[in-house]
């Protein structure tokens, strides 16, 4: 049985080490995924001067991580969400995912929408049980067929 842990969540930019550290893991976790297939998304990955971070950590420790930037003036785009594997199952992406979505509802925003590889099919799961739904490729994704794009209300 899965351990719960208590956790919290906190709100910050791209700037912060702790990020920086959770994102170069998410990318060592996409590189062994897709391997070559990655090098094609790295330059939309980017998240250099991003206002609009959330970690959760666990005993000061983080652990899981989102962020979000403008797609246009209604809508965000969801970006560079991870979780350390073994925290996986504790309800702390949602938390994290909730705290993006509430942020970018409280700046006027009214969608979201995000990308996701078809290699991974948890987090297609995971963001079809946060009522995201899935939308033609949109921007740089269009006739990718690899990708996965999903928009939501907020």
């Amino acid at each position: 049985m899965q351990t719960k842990h208590e956790f919290q969540t906190e709100k910050t930019t791209s700037t912060n080490p702790d990020f920086c550290k959770l994102i170069h893991e998410l990318d060592k976790d996409l590189n062994s995924r897709y391997g070559d297939l990655q090098k094609q998304y790295n330059a939309f990955n980017r998240v250099e001067k991003i206002d609009t971070v959330v970690i959760a950590r666990i005993d000061g420790q983080a652990v899981g991580c989102g962020c979000f930037k403008p797609f246009d003036h209604e809508t965000v785009e969801i970006k560079r969400v991870f979780l350390q594997e073994n925290f996986r199952g504790n309800g702390i992406a949602d938390a994290i995912l909730k705290e993006l979505e509430t942020w970018a509802r409280e700046l006027g925003y009214i969608s979201a929408v995000l990308e996701t590889g078809k290699g991974q099919p948890e987090a297609i799961r995971f963001y079809t049980k946060q009522e995201y739904t899935m939308i033609p490729n949109y921007g740089q994704y269009v006739g990718n067929d690899n990708s996965t794009c999903m928009i939501k209300k907020l």
